[in-house]
């Protein structure tokens, strides 16, 4: 991985700095901009469209295009080395987005390729916290990387060695139960959805924090390849499914915020990590399984394993009361034909901590969309011979019906959040490149960060 350098504001530093001019489009001319890079602009037809850099002897022209997107900055982490300071001043948040912008135009994942490290480095403007922005890009690039890892090399083993490594740094106490323990322990979907893959299914469980701050709980999505199962996908279906962990990657980047800033929180991280594969003992349509909830669960389809393993992993989560439970999955397509891959659907029965992410998702630029758990649709999932089935029957409201079903199993929680991510940026903008992406994390890390800040 590559990350651009952010160095915290200091005078001389900055004076000694090449300037970067942000231009916006077609305001060449009226910029507040040396001759010098004016005419530069003109011989290179640069016009202040979105991401465009040019570089002169007397500083470098940035186009912000019409100033929509507040990470455009990280068009310019690619510069030649040196130091590097914005020319004009910038509101404060503006100037919080523009160096996570910086650090973020840094990402490459370069794991399997030559490592060349970025020289460029900018001075931050003054007031900007350079540790928290530094976190907030390392939370991001750690999603990013471990959804961009292939499943060969991205297994529920090495899903399991992610998180015991970031349970090691932050001195974070660790249990894993694997294979045929987790029918000991009553956990019987997580078992019945992995058993058919050369890697045994695992529930991976660690706390951090003190034992009397208020609790929370991330419950991410660990199912390492889905291959549908029995009910398999096509080529095309199953061509983006190394990124089926990344509701894992989310709850392992937002752990990693949350300790790095020491909130005051008992976080407990729990990861169902799976693989959904074919073999002669694969759970089939048709079966029934009980939960560690004790409620019985008809499978509809085995292509809709996520929230099988997320329920056993939520009803032993919820034993224990936690103040907070929140639950990432890359859980539905639905989700993406209401919303696109951009924006996050969440789901959530806390109309304070809905209200608050909302307010914060527009603070932080990290967008999301608060969807309805429409009790109505509740008959979708019933079951003939079972106490629910984990699909409905029909089209219809696809990623409703998932977080209906998941909603059984949240019940001991004081209150629930539930995103439905896609984990992927298709379309490559600055700093985000085609590839693994982490969503709603910042804007979920904000409020916590105002409610239990040191």
């Amino acid at each position: 991985m590559q990350q651009g350098l952010l160095r915290q504001y200091e005078q001389r530093a900055a004076n000694a700095a090449k300037p970067i001019y942000r231009v916006e489009i077609n305001c060449v001319e009226d910029a507040p901009i040396p001759d010098e890079l004016k005419d530069l602009a003109a011989a290179n037809g640069f016009s202040g469209v979105e991401g465009a850099v040019l570089a002169g002897t007397q500083g470098v022209l940035l186009g912000v295009g019409d100033g929509r997107d507040p990470f455009v900055t990280a068009a310019a982490a690619g510069l030649p080395e040196g130091d590097y300071v914005f020319a004009s001043d910038m509101e404060d948040r503006a100037a919080r987005h523009a160096c996570l912008g910086w650090l973020i135009g840094g990402y490459r994942f370069d794991r399997y390729k030559e490592q060349k490290p970025a020289a460029a480095r900018l001075i931050a403007p003054p007031g900007v916290d350079v540790e928290a922005v530094g976190r907030e890009a390392a939370a991001t690039f750690l999603v990013r990387d471990l959804v961009n890892t292939p499943a060969e090399d991205m297994s529920p083993d090495a899903i399991e060695d992610a998180a015991r490594k970031l349970a090691g740094a932050y001195s974070a106490q660790i249990a894993v139960t694997t294979g045929d323990d987790l029918l000991t322990e009553n956990l019987n979907m997580i078992h019945a959805v992995g058993r058919a893959a050369a890697a045994a299914p695992r529930l991976i469980d660690f706390s951090w924090g003190p034992e009397n701050a208020p609790s929370l709980t991330l419950v991410g999505k660990g199912v390492a390849f889905d291959s549908g199962g029995l009910n398999m996908k096509n080529a095309t279906g199953m061509a983006l499914m190394k990124k089926d962990m990344g509701g894992a990657a989310h709850a392992l980047g937002l752990a990693q915020m949350i300790m790095a800033a020491g909130l005051r929180l008992r976080l407990r991280v729990l990861i169902p990590a799976v693989e959904n594969a074919v073999s002669g003992n694969a759970f089939r349509p048709g079966d029934v399984l009980r939960g560690r909830k004790g409620l019985t669960v008809e499978i509809g389809n085995t292509d809709a394993e996520g929230r099988l393993i997320l329920a056993d992993a939520m009803a032993l989560a919820a034993e224990e009361g936690p103040d907070m439970m929140i639950t990432l999955a890359t859980l539905t397509g639905a989700a993406r034909v209401a919303l696109g891959p951009e924006l996050a659907p969440f789901y959530c029965d806390d109309a304070a901590f809905a209200a608050a992410l909302e307010t914060a998702a527009a603070r932080v630029a990290d967008p999301v969309w608060r969807m309805p758990l429409w009790r109505n649709y509740e008959s979708m999932l019933s079951s003939a011979i079972a106490d629910v089935n984990h699909i409905s029957g029909g089209s219809f409201a696809g990623s409703i019906t998932a977080a209906l079903f998941l909603s059984r199993f949240a019940e001991g929680a004081a209150s629930w959040a539930h995103f439905d991510i896609y984990a992927w940026r298709p379309r490559a903008a600055p700093g985000r490149p085609v590839g693994g992406e982490a969503q709603a994390i910042r804007a979920v890390f904000d409020v916590l960060q105002t409610r239990y800040g040191r």
